[in-house]
């Protein structure tokens, strides 16, 4: 796909301790990712679609809690896309990408500074 993209926008990052007497009381979170695609505008004049891809993402770890929103928009040329349905997984790894990377660099950097050794690596 030939993809002309915006900055990613980071809506939010946290890391937050386990709470494990909260948890005991209210349940265990668990872990979840979900990407959106939302068909911002389609330009059937030059066979462009933009579009905005949302990230957001609990990940549960031994001792830490990440939760994240990020978000990216892009423009699709060549190419009108109606709906999600018109992309194949491929399609839209390919849009997701940049927001999973931001995810795996703010996971390591904030790791690294919060436990004092190195960063925890995502892998997805």
């Amino acid at each position: 796909m030939d993809i002309l993209r915006e900055k990613e926008l980071v809506s939010f990052y946290h890391y937050d301790a386990r709470n494990f007497d909260f948890e005991r009381e209210h349940g265990t979170p668990e872990t979840r990712i979900n990407v959106q695609l939302h068909i911002l505008n389609t330009d059937e004049e030059t066979n462009h679609t933009f579009v905005q891809i949302n990230l957001s993402a609990l990940i549960v770890l031994e001792k830490f809690v990440l939760s994240s929103a990020l978000s990216q928009v892009s423009q699709v040329n060549g190419r009108l896309i109606e709906s999600q349905e018109d992309l194949t997984q491929e399609d839209m790894q390919e849009l997701a990408s940049p927001l999973f990377e931001l995810l795996k660099r703010l996971t390591y950097e904030v790791t690294e500074v919060a436990l004092d050794e190195p960063g925890l690596k995502l892998e997805f």
